[in-house]
């Protein structure tokens, strides 16, 4: 496998969210989903993916800095002796000298040979941790939900988004990475989910905001009109004489939280829309028609 660094296109000295960035753009512009039937594209993806779930684990990155595993995550033999005679020379280990099972026990903390198939079974290395990238709309990740998730072996894994779910989030499946070398156990896979934006929702913490059109008569007269939600539309009332800028609020009509128990809200703030051209018997009326000593600017001091 090529070298991670070179892959991302980073220096070795990079910082862990400079390493993030250069993944996260070179995903979106190499995921299969982009590039559809493209085998090199799609090469070129899991490369970097597995140079990412490297350069990302902090640990494992030291541990490729400093030559004790490879590119692809094993475990390098950091003796590399040449036999001669039936010994390991170059360390001046004879036959009878340094047990290399003994060695490498300790390098990668097992227990040594008598301790016990258990405890060494317990110690065998675990296997590499994958990650995943997945887009999922606004609604979808406020809401919460289950998500199906292509792998690379064209296996699928339903992650179960948590409402409220954030851009960038990355969520942990357990036993889901890599088998163990020798029947360790198996590493984790960690899904880095992309939240659509939405054309016109946008989430403040746990609250939902949107602009609402209303027409001129719905403002004056007031009524009720359907309001889009994250769960579906519902039914709100527009006060009587309400000015363009008044927002309304939908108690319990926000995200809920990962936890449970608590839920936000929505607020609407209603925008004031004149329908194209058609006007003309409303101008007719306005000319006919003028609140006496009414200045909604003289707030605003131009005087």
């Amino acid at each position: 496998m090529k070298d991670p660094y070179e892959l991302l296109g980073v220096a070795r000295g990079a910082s862990q969210d400079d390493i993030k960035k250069a993944y996260r753009t070179l995903a979106k512009k190499l995921h299969p989903d982009v590039n559809p039937g493209d085998k090199s594209v799609e090469q070129r993806f899991k490369e970097i993916t597995a140079a990412y779930d490297l350069l990302s684990d902090v640990e494992r990155r030291r541990q490729y800095d400093s030559g004790m595993i490879g590119a692809d995550g094993t475990a390098q033999n950091p003796f590399r002796q040449q036999r001669r005679g039936g010994g390991a020379s170059g360390f001046g280990f004879g036959s009878e000298g340094i047990d290399i099972d003994d060695l490498f026990s300790d390098l990668f903390g097992r227990g040594k040979r008598g301790q016990g198939p258990q405890h060494h079974r317990a110690h065998k290395p675990k296997g590499r941790d994958l990650t995943y990238t997945t887009t999922v709309s606004f609604l979808d990740a406020m809401r919460g939900g289950r998500q199906r998730v292509s792998l690379y072996n064209g296996k699928t894994l339903d992650v179960n988004l948590p409402p409220g779910t954030e851009d960038g989030q990355r969520l942990r499946m357990k036993g889901q990475g890599m088998a163990g070398p020798a029947g360790g156990e198996a590493g984790d896979a960690f899904v880095e989910i992309h939240v659509e934006s939405h054309p016109f929702m946008r989430r403040e913490d746990l609250d939902i905001h949107l602009d609402l059109p209303i027409t001129l008569h719905e403002a004056v007269l007031g009524g009720k009109v359907k309001v889009p939600t994250i769960d579906g539309p519902v039914n709100a009332t527009v006060p009587p004489g309400s000015s363009g800028g008044t927002t309304l609020r939908l108690k319990g009509r926000g995200i809920m939280t990962q936890k449970g128990g608590r839920r936000g809200d929505q607020f609407i703030k209603l925008r004031i829309m004149l329908p194209e051209g058609g006007t003309e018997k409303l101008a007719e009326f306005l000319k006919g028609w003028q609140p006496e000593g009414y200045d909604p600017r003289k707030k605003l001091k131009l005087d």
